[in-house]
């Protein structure tokens, strides 16, 4: 009788994993197809895309990617992607790893409180706080500017601070005491031994907040109005205004945004797995 009891079991999991492993296959297949539908349809010309939406380009074209380059500002637009999202990822997690390292390792009033505060700004988005962050950055003098908006992103901190924080625990305490007892002060003790142990999550918390910063249209959208602060994603927005007019170009436009997160996932991606599976020395 248990034996049968462990056999269904056994073969529940079995269904159970094939479905999700079918599901996953779906959704991989799809979304390779409209990757490489977009790469094909963005070394087409405009006229060959128009007869010819899903097939092989009858010739191989580069000129949509220099249009992009030449005659409008995307050059400009790449930096300044890049400068926010390096900026506002960094910032991020100094900050948060800090809040979660004197969570974690420090017991004082209203320790529960402010771990439950970052968990509970977790369940709300970021875009209900876009009218008393308009208030405050243009009491500041920071509306259209770059560090505005490095400050928005660095103070979303509730992810980072959650999962920075869970993995601290798992640091033995001992360590600190060995560190105190040679003289180290607590930055030191932070920054020099903690810190280290934690690289596969600063790699995993990297590469979501900067997804999400790489991204990221509304915040741009309502915070950064001067064309020379432009990001990508409202740089494509204005070319999917005039997608009938440019439809090859904004294609073009769409995989260079791309190029960049598939570059640091698989460059990093190694190191993405062992952040959400593995953890540091236990006690």
């Amino acid at each position: 009788m248990v034996r049968k009891k462990k056999e269904i079991l056994s073969l529940k999991s079995k269904i159970i994993r094939w479905i999700f492993s079918i599901c996953l296959l779906v959704y991989t297949s799809i979304t390779i197809f409209i990757l490489l539908s977009t790469v094909i349809n963005s070394l087409k010309s405009k006229s060959d895309l128009i007869n010819n939406v899903f097939g092989w380009p009858k010739k191989f074209l580069f000129d949509s990617y220099i249009t992009v380059f030449t005659e409008d500002r995307f050059g400009l637009y790449f930096r300044n992607s890049i400068f926010l999202t390096f900026c506002g990822t960094f910032c991020c997690i100094f900050l948060a790893s800090m809040v979660a390292y004197g969570i974690a390792r420090y017991d004082f009033k209203g320790k529960e409180l402010l771990s439950s505060y970052f968990l509970f700004g977790m369940m709300f988005p970021i875009q209900i706080s876009v009218l008393p962050l308009f208030i405050i950055l243009k009491k500041l003098s920071l509306i259209n500017t770059m560090e505005g908006m490095i400050l928005i992103y660095a103070a979303g901190m509730s992810l980072p601070v959650y999962i920075f924080q869970k993995f601290f625990r798992t640091v033995p305490k001992s360590l600190d005491e060995s560190a105190r007892m040679d003289g180290a002060k607590e930055f030191a003790i932070y920054s020099k031994i903690v810190l280290p142990l934690c690289k596969p999550v600063i790699f995993t918390v990297a590469l979501i907040i900067s997804v999400g910063e790489w991204n990221d249209f509304y915040m741009p959208m309502v915070f950064l109005g001067k064309k020379s602060c432009r990001t990508l994603t409202l740089a494509i927005y204005n070319y999917l205004n005039e997608f009938l007019k440019q439809m090859n170009v904004s294609f073009a436009a769409v995989i260079i945004t791309l190029i960049p997160i598939i570059i640091i996932y698989f460059l990093f991606s190694n190191q993405i797995v062992e952040g959400l599976t593995g953890g540091a020395v236990k006690e």
